[in-house]
């Protein structure tokens, strides 16, 4: 089972990606740590995309697509694995599809989208505030200080990275919508898509992308030995 995940940054896809991957028993893959790996290690993969990010230029696609399916050839993802950080383009996505089905005789699964509204993502991304003196971290939503402005360890002024300001949050959600929306149209239009409600909680958001993937006409035995037949010890 070959799955892609899908999110704004502040969804909560990082969170989800940790926990389906030990729930349902498949690899993470990230292409960003995968590049990191394949740098560190001096492969020629690692050399070839080097030179281009040292260089300031994106690595070809064809240079990613390789280094992902080297990976999904592993062991390590034997059972399937679930794609982070990769596709990015409709490009991308009909090659990693194409390279799936030549090597694996299978294509994509399912794309998991963990859809939150804009509103809500530019709270969970600007509400973060710091103490300049024991470098403590506070958010305005989540986990707010007890006195607004102020440090409940040595009550200093709180302030906020250039990061963590609403101005920087738009920016990086307008550059995720305008890159991705076309990849979440794409993958709609094909029937592939299964869209999450990401304003819940952790665990009920968990819940809600098992149940999905349990209703998809995935082969039995293969659904079986990875989502499990008793539903209550994958949700719980």
């Amino acid at each position: 089972m070959y799955l892609i995940l899908l999110g704004a940054p502040g969804a909560g896809k990082g969170t989800q990606a940790h926990i389906l991957t030990h729930r349902i028993k498949i690899a993470h893959v990230s292409s960003g740590d995968l590049f990191r790996e394949n740098i560190k290690k001096g492969t020629p993969i690692g050399i070839e995309a080097k030179g281009y990010i040292d260089r300031g230029e994106l690595v070809p696609d064809q240079t990613v697509i390789e280094m992902i399916m080297a990976y999904l050839k592993s062991s390590a993802c034997q059972n399937g694995a679930l794609l982070d950080g990769f596709p990015r383009t409709i490009f991308q996505a009909d090659s990693l599809n194409q390279a799936l089905r030549e090597r694996f005789n299978e294509g994509i699964g399912r794309i998991i989208y963990v859809k939150v509204e804009t509103d809500e993502l530019l709270q969970r991304l600007s509400g973060r505030w710091i103490c300049p003196v024991c470098q403590t971290p506070y958010h305005e939503l989540n986990n707010p200080p007890k006195v607004k402005g102020r440090c409940d360890k040595d009550q200093a002024e709180l302030y906020q990275r250039d990061d963590d300001k609403r101005s920087t949050a738009e920016r990086r959600l307008q550059v995720y919508f305008n890159q991705t929306m076309p990849l979440i149209d794409y993958y709609k239009k094909q029937g592939l898509l299964l869209e999450i409600n990401g304003q819940q909680p952790v665990e009920k958001v968990t819940q809600d992308i098992i149940e999905s993937l349990r209703a998809v006409p995935f082969d039995e035995e293969k659904k079986k030995a990875l989502l499990g037949e008793n539903k209550e010890s994958l949700v719980a």
